[in-house]
């Protein structure tokens, strides 16, 4: 832990779930954390506590994306790390009975915010000569599930951006990679719980991993394991991952 002491490391979505486990970890082992998330009050007393910065805004808006970016990198002088975590998988339900608004917003969250971190994180890492992208993916991705239209879609679209991402930024010393958990235990399997749709929400509770395994996983890709992993989606239903990581 101690090759984090004094790095920096942006992480959306870290309100809850694994984005709060893994900045609880990284401020731990002596990184500049910053926090982002919608909901300023839960990161700002999350923050707090672990010593971090707390940045409200929406990974949706490119201008705060772009601001968390510009005021990370002002204070911290760099940014070194950027863990696209937030995501979104409500609406829940057959295509045709979901709106076109709550479709359309996952697809701004889930695959424009991570375009957005990217597009504001890159130039920066660039002219550093260095640094990594970890975009958070999903089984979904790869596979059609019912009633998960926008998530399904939505992460599909953001895994191939991963590797376009690294398919143009590897030469320049950036570490692009993407990270597929498998079901965690957190709201958003609640959610999917009281949907009662598909064979995800028949799941029990102590079928999910607990937050902290993404977020410890995360930091060993951050590590010199990352170097062999670049373009690539980690999954953590791996049972050698999970034992190269110390999850056994």
């Amino acid at each position: 832990m101690a090759e984090f002491k004094n790095k920096t490391v942006l992480i959306t979505g870290a309100s809850r779930g694994i984005g709060e486990a893994a900045s609880r970890l990284y401020a731990e082992a002596g990184a500049n954390v910053v926090m982002m998330a919608r909901s300023g009050d839960r990161i700002a007393a999350i923050a707090e506590e672990i010593g971090a910065m707390a940045l409200t805004g929406d990974v949706a808006s490119y201008a705060d994306m772009q601001g968390a970016i510009a005021q990370t990198v002002a204070k911290f002088g760099s940014l070194d790390i950027l863990i696209n975590n937030a995501g979104v998988i409500e609406p829940i339900g057959p295509l045709a009975d979901v709106t076109p608004e709550g479709w359309g917003a996952v697809i701004d969250i889930n695959v424009k915010g991570v375009f957005n971190g990217m597009h504001a994180a890159l130039p920066v890492m660039a002219q550093a000569g260095g640094g990594t992208i970890i975009t958070i993916s999903s089984g979904a991705a790869h596979n059609a599930l019912e009633g998960w239209s926008a998530y399904c879609t939505s992460k599909a679209g953001a895994a191939m951006l991963t590797r376009c991402a690294d398919l143009e930024y590897r030469g320049k010393g950036i570490r692009i990679m993407g990270l597929s958990p498998g079901t965690v235990a957190t709201q958003m399997q609640k959610d999917i719980k009281a949907s009662g749709i598909n064979a995800v929400s028949q799941l029990n509770w102590e079928d999910h991993i607990p937050a902290d395994w993404p977020a410890r996983c995360l930091m060993w890709m951050c590590g010199p394991a990352g170097d062999d992993l670049l373009g690539q989606e980690v999954s953590l239903r791996d049972e050698d991952v999970r034992k190269a990581v110390g999850l056994v």
